[in-house]
């Protein structure tokens, strides 16, 4: 609902929305050479399945998005407060798909309603779509440029200056990535998104995301001012699982207790880390990063296992790890987590909103937000609901 904020109306920027692809959005521009290689979607059953690289893909279960979840409908379960009785499978309420889960327009209608200035849009079945295809560098590359064009001409990348849909770049293939991140940046880009994990090599050796080998992609992203976002993926992490004797292949709403302890926070811990070891923020000091929808449980044991790492090898940290990330790193939260003790590892400037809109998992109102904040400051609260995304975006602070 709108909000108000030392007693007058406010708009924060939210920086984790989502919108749910349309079933072409990653064939209606894909190259044909690819057309078995890349996202299909095929009639199994009377229903429509994914099949990506050949494969059925259970990342997404129902590809239409309709039915689809409630906004909000999982708040208690992430909270961790189901009431006692309750069957956890019974909190997941669908309805009909709303036009403004896919229209532009209609979704800077449902903004105004919410009160919202500005929403990052992030995808859906995108998120799962890359670790898909890792044994084929290619067609990972050749899919995303089909789904970027798609995202482009559906919802453009700045629309209305309100909504911000950040193109999926993997750095698999340098000249690629490149290649794709200025036409990105030309098509007016103010966020592009990166999965956050090991990147698959044409070699079949994965590289980290501090190998020099991405260079020329980050010194662009500098130089643009343009910061890129980290979004919860699937990140393959669920090999650490399967080593374990748990499910190997990640399906996002069922993941057992023992596959959540040893996945949860994992990917997005290690993206950032080797960041910092292999002196990425060293060689590109105006580079930006974003967190989305990783929570905050991470940041302070990844400070204090870098800081100890800093300690016992000193020639591989220029500067102490803990103020690289807050120069360099802002971390939107989940709801549930503690926001005050985020704020004490990384400062209160690098902390964001997001709301996680229109997800299950998110919030049903997005400045629902601010009742995690009791205890902030109205400038605090004003930081983390505006001020510091517009700061991350290069934009002026203020309405």
């Amino acid at each position: 609902m709108p909000m108000t904020l030392g007693g007058r109306p406010f708009r924060p920027f939210d920086a984790d929305n989502h919108y749910y692809e349309t079933m072409d959005s990653f064939t209606r521009h894909l190259d044909r050479r690819f057309r078995r290689r890349g996202v299909q979607v095929v009639q199994a059953n009377d229903r429509p399945m994914i099949l990506i690289g050949e494969k059925v893909n259970r990342f997404i279960p129902n590809p239409t998005f309709d039915p689809v979840l409630v906004p909000g409908a999982l708040d208690p379960y992430f909270r961790g407060r189901i009431p006692e009785g309750v069957d956890p499978d019974s909190l997941r309420v669908v309805e009909p798909i709303h036009p403004e889960y896919r229209d532009r327009d209609a979704r800077v209608a449902r903004l105004d309603e919410q009160g919202l200035a500005l929403a990052l849009l992030f995808p859906t079945l995108g998120c799962g779509v890359e670790q898909a295809l890792r044994h084929d560098v290619p067609a990972t590359m050749a899919t995303l440029s089909a789904f970027n064009r798609w995202l482009d001409e559906d919802w453009g990348f700045h629309h209305r200056e309100r909504l911000y849909a950040a193109p999926m770049l993997s750095l698999a293939d340098p000249d690629a990535a490149l290649a794709e991140l200025e036409w990105a940046l030309g098509r007016g880009a103010r966020v592009v998104c990166v999965r956050p994990a090991p990147v698959p090599g044409a070699d079949g050796r994965p590289r980290d995301l501090g190998d020099p080998a991405h260079d020329r992609f980050w010194a662009r992203l500098a130089e643009a001012g343009v910061p890129v976002a980290f979004h919860l993926s699937d990140s393959g992490y669920t090999l650490l699982s399967g080593a374990w004797g748990g499910p190997a292949d990640y399906d996002p709403f069922h993941l057992d207790p023992l596959t959540k302890l040893v996945v949860s926070d994992r990917a997005i811990h290690d993206a950032i880390g080797s960041m910092v070891i292999r002196g990425v923020f060293d060689r590109h000091p105006a580079l930006k990063v974003m967190s989305i929808e990783n929570g905050a449980p991470w940041v302070p044991l990844l400070v204090k296992r870098l800081r100890k790492l800093a300690n016992q090898q000193p020639r591989h940290f220029k500067n102490d790890p803990g103020d690289t990330l807050r120069e360099h790193v802002w971390v939107a939260p989940y709801f549930e987590d503690d926001v005050a003790e985020l704020a004490e590892w990384i400062g209160v400037e690098r902390v964001l909103f997001g709301s996680d809109w229109p997800h299950g998992e998110g919030l049903a109102e997005p400045t629902d937000y601010a009742k995690e904040l009791d205890g902030f400051d109205d400038d605090a609260v004003r930081r983390i609901m505006r001020d510091n995304l517009a700061e991350c975006l290069g934009m002026p602070v203020g309405e």
